[in-house]
């Protein structure tokens, strides 16, 4: 399984945290970028991660800023993309489960625990089975092809 990894200025502290921590036997993780403190912007590494994880390069992404909104914003700009501003693990599993995210985004205070668990949680949770689940996710796809999201 490949986890693709991005942060702005905000989010490098902590994405460096869950790179030296992440358990490496299960995941091969990906560094995106930005590679230090000095402030970038954004949207740039929330496209390229998104656009990774849109075309299947990387099976999931993680990205990181200063509130996790902006990242969530700009990375379900990219069509395909179903990024979740995730601070606790019942999030992200609802958010697995329920409407398929394939991409979470993390503010720069989650603490590593956390950050651990919600990515732990985020890749071992599975779709939902169930129709409705699968037939609301079909309609944004279908949103998506019709109007060039």
């Amino acid at each position: 399984m490949t986890i693709g990894i991005v942060s702005d200025h905000r989010g490098y502290k902590l994405k460096e945290k869950i790179k030296e921590t992440l358990d490496k036997k299960e995941y091969q993780l990906i560094d995106y970028g930005t590679n230090s403190e000095e402030s970038v912007d954004y949207p740039d590494f929330a496209f390229l991660l998104g656009e990774k994880v849109a075309n299947k390069e990387v099976d999931y992404g993680v990205a990181l800023c200063g509130s996790g909104i902006g990242m969530t914003i700009a990375c379900n700009k990219v069509k395909g993309i179903r990024c979740g501003n995730i601070t606790k693990v019942e999030e992200v599993i609802t958010a697995r489960n329920d409407d398929n995210i394939n991409m979470i985004a993390l503010n720069e205070n989650t603490k590593i625990e956390d950050a651990l668990k919600i990515i732990n949680a985020f890749i071992s949770t599975e779709f939902s089975s169930i129709e409705r689940y699968q037939r609301r996710e079909l309609k944004i796809q279908k949103y998506e092809e019709e109007h060039e999201c």
